[in-house]
């Protein structure tokens, strides 16, 4: 695949004050990577526009319960359908093969051998603490981790993680059969 992007989304809000409905979390930050720069880089709320393009381009979408959270929480800004984007969700797969899901920390620890740096409420108290140095710190890591996941299954054909004693396991993973077969078809230029 020529052009992939690994994404992350953080929040405004929590669950508990917008009623548990995902779609009124509000964009705080939106971390990437560009495979074909290399590059890490995000846009806060107000310069989502910019983001657009960039993922309507994209032959690939990677991210870790990116169907369920992260284009839920971008669905108010967009006027496409997100779900059209080829995509990879790690979370899915990782599900699918094992039967039960795995926090990308943990994941993350016994594939790489480091986790995250902090949690989704420390971007929330980031975000509202006017730090968003921070917040853009955190929200890229996670991007990192979930390409550097990516790259290591894509890779080895495996995975790891802890069982509930810490046991390290590992575990078979062909992400070739879970790439989209077709093309990009999203419409372009639908952003708000």
């Amino acid at each position: 695949m020529a052009k992939q992007i690994t994404l992350d989304v953080e929040t405004k809000n929590i669950f508990q004050e917008v009623g548990n409905e995902t779609k009124k979390l509000g964009i705080s930050y939106v971390g990437l990577h560009d495979s074909e720069t290399n590059e890490y880089f995000g846009y806060f709320e107000k310069d989502l526009g910019k983001m657009w393009p960039l993922l309507e381009s994209a032959d690939l979408l990677i991210g870790y319960n990116i169907k369920s959270f992260d284009y839920e929480v971008l669905a108010p800004y967009y006027r496409g359908d997100l779900k059209k984007f080829p995509t990879i969700d790690l979370l899915e797969i990782v599900k699918d093969i094992l039967g039960f899901r795995l926090k990308l920390d943990n994941l993350a620890k016994a594939t790489l051998n480091r986790g995250k740096i902090g949690d989704g409420l420390d971007a929330v108290r980031y975000f509202r603490e006017g730090k968003l140095e921070k917040l853009a710190e955190y929200c890229l890591e996670d991007v990192r981790i979930t390409r550097e996941i990516f790259d290591y299954a894509m890779n080895n054909g495996r995975l790891k993680y802890p069982d509930l004693g810490g046991v390290i396991k590992e575990f078979a993973v062909d992400l070739e059969k879970y790439l989209p077969s077709s093309t990009n078809d999203t419409q372009m230029s639908l952003a708000l």
